[in-house]
């Protein structure tokens, strides 16, 4: 599915959503239940996408690369917040959807409210993340880009501190 915005489309974004426990059970038991979930009914030509929890446009893979030092690599605590968790669910283009426990979102959340401004801001390094080819490749832009990445890395947390402080599990995509 690639991200739609009044009709056309704006490249590959990560969006997320918390689930209740009676959603969790859902797609456990069907796991077709996760594109209703995260896209609507794709079949309802009147139906709107749902808007997403969590839309870090493109700047997840920016903010992966501040929270592990790599391109791919997944890590515990902070280093699964974004591409993380047990893929469930549909390849929408861009892989499976991936669902995070209660428990992996509690070790998220604690993980990333332990980590400061400051810290990021050292791990920054524009010519690293391109070397690494870390998308959108806008790299260039010094403070605004890492303004953008920040911006987007409080709206993650806030994200995650809600879902654990909920004991929701979440689930996030590629589209």
């Amino acid at each position: 599915m690639p991200a739609i915005e009044k009709g056309r489309c704006v490249g590959m974004a990560l969006i997320g959503r918390r689930l209740s426990g009676e959603e969790l059970a859902a797609v456990r038991a069907d796991p077709t239940a996760v594109d209703t979930l995260l896209y609507g009914d794709l079949d309802d030509d009147e139906t709107e996408m749902p808007e997403p929890e969590l839309d870090l446009d493109k700047s997840w893979h920016g903010i992966h690369y501040l929270l592990t030092g790599t391109a791919w690599l997944i890590g515990e605590g902070a280093g699964a917040a974004v591409l993380g968790g047990v893929e469930i669910g549909q390849d929408g283009g861009y892989g499976p959807p991936r669902l995070l426990d209660e428990d992996t979102v509690r070790a998220v959340a604690t993980a990333l409210d332990a980590l400061d401004a400051d810290t990021l801001r050292a791990r920054f390094d524009p010519g690293a993340m391109a070397a690494a080819d870390i998308y959108p490749n806008i790299w260039t832009n010094g403070t605004d880009d890492l303004d953008y990445l920040m911006s987007h890395f409080t709206e993650l947390r806030r994200f995650y501190r809600a879902a654990a402080a909920n004991g929701q599990a979440v689930l996030v995509a590629l589209t």
